[in-house]
């Protein structure tokens, strides 16, 4: 064979193989086609969006059944909700308090060093009972200044404002009057001040005494240490009347006022306490609102600085609907809901607004009275809906 017999056979061949090829190529690209549509046909059939999603139901028509052993395992329990007077109570955390009406510190009222005590912490106190003797500089020159006057006006006095001329007499009573209130002015009661004109006592001591019956609170200081004017050497208080502070969170809407009683748990023991103010502001440290109740404490059984438990006891005035908190859930939307049994273990999802808090119970609205509400188990409903919702095939 002469080579361009060849060459002809070889283009024949080349020629034909193409051919194959093609054809090949066209029919594996009708096929691709043909399979793709059927593909979107059944994600239609399916209720996928075309991009590779399911889609949701609305969160109003969102259910799910549960059946008897489930609802048994999860606790679920389901009450008729119908409107009724609620009598209900509002817990605050609270404290024991002095009665800052009748309780005082005890201070020096200018620069002086500590001699002596003559009462101890815990210590019941009678009005005019010594509490600390001191000794300053500045009540010795007053002191000084007082027996001068205390004596001059004395014999003023005794001689007559005719004889002494009223400059002289005026004086006189002035300098005693002034000399005499300065000692007022640094602590000294009107029976020490009287005794500085009738016996000898070494000048600059002088002892506080209490202003009024109570109990010794505090006595951070010792004998020999210096104080400054106005410094706190003890507290007192009565403690036949002392005060709680109850701290509520800022957002309960409660009406209060003046004269409300409340049950004040201490220990294992029950008081009852009556609200006498109440602040305009929220504390700044615990971010709540303070609420403050007067208690009675003759047997004494209460002091500051205990913890207390109170309540406040309340009832609506007409009937309302309610239900538990833990009854209360949030929808995928933010929505609050609840879960009506619509039927024997079906359950669904009710959207509900929200009204006042009554102790443990929230009001709400939206719900037809009568319905059957899931009251106990509300999460575990909750969470086989949003189950059923992530799930594209509802297995």
């Amino acid at each position: 064979m002469n080579n361009t017999v060849k060459i002809l056979l070889l283009t024949f061949l080349l020629s034909s193989a193409g051919s194959v090829v093609s054809a090949e190529s066209e029919h594996d690209h009708d096929a691709s086609e043909q399979t793709t549509a059927t593909d979107n046909h059944q994600q239609e059939s399916n209720g996928d969006d075309g991009h590779g999603h399911a889609t949701e139901e609305s969160e109003e028509s969102a259910g799910v059944s549960l059946s008897e052993q489930q609802t048994t395992l999860a606790n679920i329990k389901v009450e008729v909700l119908s409107a009724r007077a609620m009598d209900y109570q509002v817990y605050a955390p609270g404290e024991i308090l002095a009665n800052g009406y009748t309780s005082y510190l005890v201070s020096p009222r200018v620069d002086s060093v500590v001699l002596r005590r003559h009462v101890a912490l815990g210590d019941h106190v009678e009005k005019g009972q010594r509490l600390v003797t001191l000794f300053s500089e500045s009540v010795a020159e007053a002191q000084a200044t007082y027996r001068v006057s205390s004596a001059e006006w004395q014999r003023v006095k005794k001689l007559g404002r005719k004889a002494m001329g009223d400059n002289r007499f005026i004086s006189a009573q002035s300098a005693y009057e002034a000399a005499y209130g300065r000692l007022l002015a640094f602590g000294l009661s009107e029976t020490a001040i009287q005794a500085l004109g009738k016996k000898s006592q070494a000048l600059g001591e002088y002892t506080l005494t209490a202003a009024n019956s109570g109990s010794v609170q505090s006595d951070d200081f010792n004998q020999g240490q210096r104080v400054e004017s106005g410094e706190a050497l003890m507290e007192l208080s009565d403690e036949q009347e002392l005060w709680v502070k109850a701290l509520l969170a800022p957002n309960i809407q409660l009406d209060l006022p003046a004269g409300t009683l409340a049950q004040v748990k201490v220990g294992k023991e029950w008081f009852t306490a009556k609200v006498i103010q109440e602040a305009h502001t929220i504390d700044p440290q615990t971010r709540t609102r303070v609420v403050r109740l007067q208690i009675n404490n003759d047997s004494h059984r209460l002091h500051p600085g205990q913890f207390a438990d109170v309540y406040f006891a309340f009832d609506t005035a007409e009937a309302v609907l309610a239900v538990p908190e833990s009854a209360l859930m949030r929808s995928s939307d933010g929505d609050w809901t609840v879960f009506i049994e619509v039927e024997p273990g079906e359950f669904k999802a009710q959207e509900v607004e929200l009204g006042r808090t009554l102790g443990k119970w929230r009001e709400i609205s939206g719900v037809e009275s009568g319905s059957r509400v899931v009251m106990e188990g509300a999460f575990f409903v909750a969470s086989q809906i949003a189950k059923g919702g992530f799930d594209a095939h509802n297995h």
